[in-house]
């Protein structure tokens, strides 16, 4: 059975080069090829982070529209604001039809755009999105 034997390193025997080590010109190609791998990975979630957002953005339209539907139905008409989903005075409203106690911002942290349009029988919601994608709207 062999014993380890720890090697005590001195100045001298760095100086006289007995010490082997990474020179510069490894640790450079190192950093050159870490930097290449992060130049192709980065750019890859960032899309997906993106997409994702999007895809958020939609299934919270879509739930809300829901909300919007069952107030519609309980009460006869669309709400005048979302808040209305939460709290309302109207006759036979059966709320709260969200399941928090707020209406949530859209992914990129603003409100959603609520509209009553063809003379109460309908809605337009919206997000505001961001640059890259544009609004998303609930009647596209």
């Amino acid at each position: 059975m062999r014993s380890a034997k720890l090697r005590i390193i001195s100045k001298a025997a760095i100086y006289k080069g007995d010490v082997r080590g990474f020179t510069l010109i490894e640790l450079l190609v190192v950093l050159v090829i870490l930097g290449l791998l992060a130049a192709i990975v980065v750019p890859t979630f960032t899309g997906k982070t993106e997409k994702a957002k999007i895809q958020s953005a939609k299934t919270q339209i879509q739930m809300l529209g829901t909300a919007l539907d069952l107030y519609n139905a309980d009460v006869g008409g669309y709400p005048s604001s979302l808040e209305e989903l939460l709290s309302s005075g109207a006759q036979n409203w059966d709320g709260p039809y969200l399941k928090k106690d707020k209406i949530p911002k859209d992914p990129w942290g603003s409100d959603y755009s609520y509209e009553v349009v063809d003379n109460g029988r309908s809605y337009r919601l919206s997000s505001q999105g961001s640059e890259s994608s544009g609004p998303i709207n609930s009647w596209e």
